[in-house]
This record gives C-alpha cells, sequence and structure tokens, in this order.
C-alpha cells in the first residue's frame, strides 16, 4: 500500500509541475489546426533532393501528432506529390516533436534538453530524408492535383472556391474559436489515456527503482544509449508521455543523452507503425529509415553528454527546475483544467464506444483511435 501510495504521490507531482505547459501546448496545437494550410503543405514537398526534406522536417517539428497519428497525414502528403524523402522527413520530425512535448520538455526537463530535442530531431529527420533522397532521386512526374479542403471545418474543397472567395468564409475569431475547441477536445483526447500512462509510469520510476540499478547500466556511454534505443524502438509512447518517463529516469540518473536517444526513438516508431510505413514507402526505404533514424539519434546522444560536460551541467540538479517560476496556485489550476478537459474526453469516447458497437470496428490496427488520426476525426482516447 505504501508503494502505491509513493507512486500516487511521485506522478502528482510531475502533473502538477506540467499542467500548465501542457495547456499551453495544446492551444497552440489547436491553433495550428486552424491556421496551417494543408495547400501549402503539399505545396513545398514535391520537389528538390534538399529543400522539399527539410520543408517537412519544419512543418512538422510543431504538428502534435503521435508515430500513429502521423502515418495517415504522411499518405496524404505522399499521395497529394510529396517525395519519398520528404514523406519520410515528415513521419520522423512529426511524432518526435510538438507543441506539447516542447512546453512539456521545459516544465519537467531543462532549458538544454528544451532545444536539443527539436533540434535533434529536425536533424534526424532531414539525414533520414535526405538519405532516401539520394538512394531513390525523386522523379518529376505530374501527380495528382493536391487537395485544398478548408483547414477549418472542410466546409470548402478548394476546387470550386477561390482562395479570396474562401478567406470570407471564417472570420480570425471564429477561427481562434474552432482552433480551440479542436485543442480541448479532440487533441487532448488523443493524448490524454497514453499522457496519464507515462505520468504513472514516471511516478512507479521515481518511486520504486533503486538509483544504483540505473546508473548502474544507464548512467552514460553508447552502452546505455543502445540499450534505450532497443527499449524505444518496439514500444509505443507518443512524445508527450514520453516526457515523464525520461524525466523520472534523468532524476534517478540517466545521462540526458540517454534520455535523449529514448525521446527521439520511442515516439518515431513502434512495430505496427514501421509495418506501416513499409507499405508507405516500401521495404528497402524502411530499413535506411529505421537505419539512419538509430544512427543520427544515438550520434545526437553522444553530442548532447558532451555538451553538458562541457558547460558544466547536471541535468539530474536541474531537471524540473524551470516549471517553479509557475506559482503553486497557478499549478493546481492546470491541473484543474487538465481534469475538466480529460472528464470531457471520457465521456465522449464512452459515448462513441457506446455507438462503436453498432458499427464495423476500426481495423488499422496502429492503437490511435482518438482524436485528430491524420485528419479523420474518431473518438478520442486512444486504446491502451
Amino acid at each position: 500500500m505504501s508503494a502505491l501510495l509513493a507512486v500516487l504521490h511521485a506522478s502528482w507531482d510531475i502533473l502538477r509541475e506540467s499542467s500548465v505547459y501542457i495547456v499551453l501546448g495544446l492551444l497552440v496545437g489547436g491553433l495550428l489546426k486552424v491556421f496551417l494550410s494543408p495547400a501549402y503543405v503539399a505545396d513545398h514537398l514535391g520537389t528538390g533532393r534538399f529543400s522539399s526534406v527539410l520543408k517537412a522536417a519544419l512543418i512538422g517539428i510543431p504538428l502534435p501528432l503521435c508515430s500513429c497519428g502521423v502515418l495517415p497525414a504522411a499518405a496524404a502528403i505522399k499521395k497529394q506529390g510529396a517525395n519519398n524523402g520528404a514523406t519520410a522527413a515528415f513521419l520522423i520530425a512529426t511524432p518526435e516533436s510538438g507543441v506539447d512535448s516542447i512546453s512539456i520538455t521545459y516544465a519537467l526537463l531543462d532549458p538544454l534538453m528544451t532545444i536539443a530535442r527539436p533540434v535533434a530531431a529536425l536533424v534526424t529527420a532531414v539525414f533520414a530524408g535526405v538519405t532516401e533522397n539520394l538512394f531513390n532521386p525523386p522523379r518529376q512526374t505530374a501527380g495528382p492535383q493536391p487537395l485544398r479542403p478548408c483547414p477549418v471545418d472542410g466546409c470548402c474543397d478548394g476546387t470550386d472556391c477561390s482562395p479570396a472567395e474562401h478567406a470570407n468564409h471564417h472570420s480570425f475569431f471564429e477561427k481562434i474559436r474552432i482552433g480551440l475547441k479542436y485543442a480541448v477536445t479532440d487533441l487532448w483526447g488523443d493524448l490524454a489515456g497514453w499522457f496519464f500512462v507515462g505520468l504513472l509510469l514516471g511516478g512507479a520510476i521515481t518511486a520504486l527503482v533503486p538509483e544504483n540499478l540505473i546508473t548502474s547500466y544507464l548512467g552514460g556511454g553508447l552502452a546505455s544509449m543502445l540499450i534505450m534505443l532497443a527499449v524505444g524502438i518496439p514500444v509505443y509512447i507518443c512524445a508527450t508521455a514520453s516526457t515523464p518517463v525520461a524525466a523520472a529516469l534523468i532524476l534517478k540518473g540517466v545521462s540526458p543523452g540517454a534520455a535523449l536517444v529514448f525521446l527521439l526513438a520511442g515516439p518515431a516508431t513502434n512495430m505496427t507503425s514501421l509495418a506501416m510505413v513499409t507499405g508507405l514507402l516500401g521495404r528497402k526505404a524502411t530499413l535506411r529509415y529505421l537505419a539512419v533514424l538509430s544512427l543520427v539519434s544515438l550520434g545526437c546522444g553522444l553530442l548532447l553528454d558532451r555538451l553538458y560536460h562541457a558547460f558544466g551541467l547536471s541535468a539530474r540538479a536541474i531537471a524540473g527546475h524551470a516549471a517553479e517560476i509557475v506559482p503553486p496556485p497557478v499549478e493546481i489550476a492546470g491541473v484543474l483544467i487538465l481534469s475538466a478537459l480529460t472528464l470531457v474526453s471520457l465521456q465522449r469516447y464512452l459515448r462513441a464506444k457506446t455507438a462503436g458497437r453498432k458499427s464495423p470496428p476500426d481495423s488499422s490496427g496502429c492503437g490511435c483511435s482518438g482524436g485528430q488520426c491524420g485528419g479523420k476525426t474518431t473518438a478520442p482516447f486512444p486504446r491502451l
């Protein structure tokens, strides 16, 4: 009983420290949904071995999609003309980072890791995309016309409605309202289940795992990073949920470089998503994708450990200090907001589950049945 209470207490501390930053990340993610045009995405990812890859990675960095949710989105941009390298870069950069995971990284870890995480995601995505385009150069073909639906509510398909005419369909404040609604319903519904799993795992590691066990095997060096890579590749964990786990590991003595490898490999891959990537890009492209992801993640981890050493920083000593700038009443308010959003999402999930008994089950197999999976709104909360 005392062990359970210790886990719950540690999980509560993580939730309290991260809640405000998660709310901020959700708000930014909702605004990206309505202000980032899918037509713009499609128009910039079809040509060029290098420029298309860089653009795909930069577009993917802030988007709050998990490794399953990104697959339909990647399939859509590929169908609209994106080359294999750009698609691979988007597949890596998007789940490895996101405005929500960046904000929670700042809350639970430290400023250096907050910067290193999206930068490493960008570097990994660019290397993977460029490698794919070098081995499989993009062909200049007249592909299908990109789909240009309204990013707000799909009221216009972009074919029979000019951009100038469509600009009058939704006012600025209407877009804000719809974006916020998406953030607090679909987006959090997609993330909440996995976040609370990560929260409990982080609490369990903090309360139950002996420090000497962690430092003996994961204290630093290439061997510890290979272990984290082996753990991260097959399991499913989204970027937001992986952060409290990484924070708990660092507080137990894991090197920041090993934690970064886990933060990169865990969200970007799992066994189901790799099978689906094979269908999207092909077997050889998927092997290159996985090899480059692994090598660059290890390189970024080794470099990050050197940076901490060069600056004389201890990731363990400063982890979570950024959250101290938030006053305790504001932290409690953040927890209450997240709790209210979770109850709303749970209610929608149960309602959808009841309705789903009357319809054929989802056979996608990706484990992501919640929120916005690549543009398709489904029931909130992924299956756990």
